[in-house]
């Protein structure tokens, strides 16, 4: 599959009740500081971020907190919500695609139609509800009470498409902002995403949304599925407490989200198959998902998260004979997201063959530290090398890297190198601070 996708998680962190509360924001920073001055596991972001931006990486951050000493006070947390407080933190996902995409009208309807339903196999489920302020900040009306949902982002998606994600959280973030060649490529930047424990549910959401992209590049996607209102579908599929997820169309018509998906999965069989061993596996994973969902539901347990996690909350309010309202099962929905593998739920889950060789297969600790081999990670991951070992000033974005703010080396293909390209730079001699040229190291 030739795309170049990203994810960017934010992380929630926990403190254990001997930790005091005045050091909610200092281990955030203690471990950030670890990671760049001790670990040398990235150089500091020294343009227009800041320091205190995270590095996130569920390996990189838990093996901060060990070499710290504070894995059994401290927890970092991948999920979505703040049970207290109503919050919530993202993780947005990012398609590189051609330019020459068109976005008109039914076509970007279409896509939303596809992201507003796949939460029914991508959502990681979460108790209760949010009720956060429209756009024009009215204040939210009641509403029945939801006892548990599929999609913890669901809530606070308030548009379909708009570009400011810190005023309008919507499905589809708009802005246009390559971070390649303008003229050959744009990003899909995504807000509507949960973030996954299970490695099988983070494929099926990267994947099958790739494929349905591929769909779009190629003018091939599914017509007359485009919903009435994409922003409502979202957070009536999440709330069905029936799971018949039952949604309005356009034109007026009424689909399931299960039959929409089966839709999207057929025309991507057709076209698709067989175009990579990826793409394979993809499709043939998002159809024993489907088949699975409303006849063998228990074989996604482990697999689908939403799923793993309410048969977890079933199990322990039959035990406990507690009800859907009682704090405690916000704590136990807390604790499925605990990255850490001998605390957090979802890693004593056991699930079936299929979905466990899958999440085994994929656990790569080489992953922390070695770039991808085929795209500009690997030259752009020389120069982070080059400049942990050198007191230069520097700039690394995301297609370029800059030293002493006047020599660029811009790289516009996501899909090159630049390992010769970055070597002939960086070997340029230059004077540090300290007068030692740093190109002979």
């Amino acid at each position: 599959m030739d795309r170049v996708v990203g994810i960017e998680t934010e992380y929630g962190c926990l403190l254990s009740e001997d930790e005091p509360n005045v050091n909610s924001e200092l281990w955030p920073a203690k471990v950030k500081n670890y990671l760049f001055r001790k670990a040398d596991a990235g150089t500091i972001d020294l343009h227009y971020r800041d320091y205190e931006e995270p590095p996130g990486g569920d390996d990189l951050l838990q093996s901060s907190l060990v070499a710290l000493g504070a894995e059994d006070r401290v927890s970092f947390i991948k999920n979505n919500v703040d049970h207290h407080t109503g919050a919530t933190f993202g993780c947005h996902e990012n398609y590189l695609m051609k330019r020459e995409a068109q976005f008109t009208p039914p076509i970007l309807g279409t896509l939303l139609t596809f992201l507003a339903t796949r939460q029914i196999f991508t959502g990681s489920g979460r108790v209760g509800q949010s009720n956060p302020l429209a756009f024009d900040f009215e204040p939210p009306q009641s509403e029945a009470q939801v006892n548990f949902q599929l999609s913890q982002r669901a809530d606070h998606i308030v548009n379909d498409i708009y570009q400011w994600v810190q005023f309008n959280r919507a499905i589809i973030n708009a802005r246009d902002e390559p971070l390649a060649d303008y003229r050959k490529y744009r990003r899909l930047h995504l807000l509507i995403g949960d973030s996954n424990m299970s490695p099988y549910a983070n494929a099926l959401k990267i994947g099958t949304t790739a494929c349905v992209l591929s769909l779009l590049e190629e003018g091939r996607l599914p017509r007359n599925l485009v919903l009435a209102d994409a922003v409502q579908s979202t957070r009536d599929i999440s709330r069905d407490p029936t799971q018949r997820w039952i949604i309005r169309l356009e034109n007026g018509k009424s689909i399931g989200a299960l039959d929409v998906q089966w839709e999207f999965h057929q025309v991507a069989q057709k076209y698709l198959h067989n175009s990579s061993a990826e793409t394979n596996w993809l499709l043939e994973n998002w159809g024993f998902v489907l088949e699975a969902m409303p006849h063998n539901r228990q074989a996604l347990i482990g697999g689908i998260d939403w799923i793993t996690k309410k048969w977890l909350l079933e199990a322990f309010v039959e035990s406990e004979g507690l009800t859907w309202d009682d704090p405690w099962l916000q704590s136990i929905d807390l604790e499925y997201h605990n990255i850490d593998p001998r605390r957090g739920l979802f890693f004593g889950v056991t699930p079936g063959k299929r979905i466990a060789e899958w999440n085994n297969s994929v656990r790569r600790p080489s992953a922390t530290h070695v770039p991808p081999a085929n795209t500009r990670a690997s030259g752009r991951a020389r120069a982070v090398a080059f400049f942990q070992s050198c007191n230069l000033p520097y700039v690394i974005n995301w297609d370029s890297i800059a030293c002493d703010s006047r020599d660029f080396l811009v790289m516009g293909n996501p899909f090159e190198t630049y390992n010769e390209e970055v070597e002939r730079f960086l070997a340029k001699p230059r004077v540090t601070n300290t007068d030692t040229e740093c190109a002979d190291r």
